[in-house]
């Protein structure tokens, strides 16, 4: 069964089924749901957004997804800016065909219930005036589907036939209370929407919207809960701790800043293998100073595509070094 995932690169068909999980992560939710461009479905192609670096992961990147993919647990991945963090996750989901990438950004405001599905109250009030003004006849409750909306975590916890990619992207700038409150979630593997479990039983299955471009979903007396547990990458620049209860229940992977052979693999996967010969004294310049301050591979891509684009180069050189300015210190 190992491993599963290669670090390959490029998508493979060397398994059919993920391999079982242990017995206390399993999860038992149904109706089975397709994966969204996953294995077979031909609308799979290129919704993968930053896989496009082409960063070729380390066996040890490699070791630890596989180990978070059979342990099915979350995967905290840490590392300076510019080390490929949230690249993984779109490495992963395109070498197994696990279908787009759901994406959940953090911010300092964002909550548990951000992530589960969203709300809207005012639409379905505005909606039912209307039909009042209108003298229609009285909508079902299900209607109330309608102004529901899945978000990424949500609809990573639908019951897919394999599990979903969930990128949770930089965790470290969230509230002090959502890694603790991540905690039952990614336990049970379940959560509840509130407003359709208490709607009557002959409205018990309700169409939800997901996140995967507003598809529907019927969700049965406001429950979900995953089959396959979703493969989550959660981010971290390192800006703070974590509670032990959250690092508890995560695998974690700390990334250096990538290899010279991976800086000449990226750039010339954006650029064209000529650009690696052309922009070799900016490459190395870059590679001397990040050992001095923090310098991040975007920073050296923008230069390296300056550098190529004018004909004045001292004029250009000019504009490369201050495209290379370290994002702290004086350098």
């Amino acid at each position: 069964m190992w491993p599963i995932y290669k670090g390959a690169v490029e998508p493979h068909d060397d398994i059919d089924e993920l391999p079982d999980p242990p017995n206390w992560r399993k999860f038992d939710g149904a109706p089975v749901l397709p994966v969204p461009g996953g294995a077979g479905d031909p609308t799979s192609s290129r919704r993968l957004g930053s896989a496009e670096h082409r960063r070729k992961p380390s066996e040890r990147e490699v070791q630890m997804v596989n180990a978070a993919l059979c342990l099915r647990r979350p995967l905290l991945v840490t590392g300076r800016p510019g080390t490929g963090k949230s690249t993984l996750a779109y490495l992963i989901a395109e070498e197994l065909k696990l279908g787009p990438v759901l994406r959940w950004p953090i911010t300092s405001r964002t909550t548990l219930k951000d992530g589960l599905y969203r709300y809207d109250p005012i639409g379905r009030l505005r909606d039912e005036n209307l039909r009042k003004a209108r003298k229609q006849s009285a909508t079902s409750d299900r209607d109330i589907g309608k102004h529901l909306r899945l978000g990424p975590l949500g609809t990573a916890l639908l019951p897919f036939a394999r599990p979903r990619v969930l990128l949770i992207d930089e965790i470290d700038k969230s509230d002090v209370d959502l890694p603790n409150d991540l905690l039952n979630v990614f336990e049970e593997g379940e959560f509840e929407i509130e407003e359709l479990s208490r709607l009557s039983q002959d409205d018990e299955h309700v169409p939800v919207r997901t996140d995967d471009d507003g598809e529907s979903v019927d969700i049965r007396r406001g429950r979900v809960r995953c089959r396959a547990f979703p493969f989550v990458v959660l981010t971290s620049n390192g800006e703070r701790d974590f509670p032990t209860a959250f690092l508890r229940r995560c695998l974690r992977l700390d990334l250096e800043p990538p290899e010279p052979d991976q800086i000449d693999a990226i750039i010339a996967a954006h650029l064209g293998p000529e650009a690696t010969a052309v922009a070799r004294q900016h490459i190395e310049d870059f590679l001397a100073k990040r050992d001095q301050a923090e310098l991040t591979t975007d920073q050296l891509l923008n230069a390296v595509y300056i550098a190529m684009s004018g004909n004045d180069v001292e004029s250009m050189d000019n504009v490369v070094q201050a495209l290379l300015k370290p994002l702290s210190g004086t350098g």
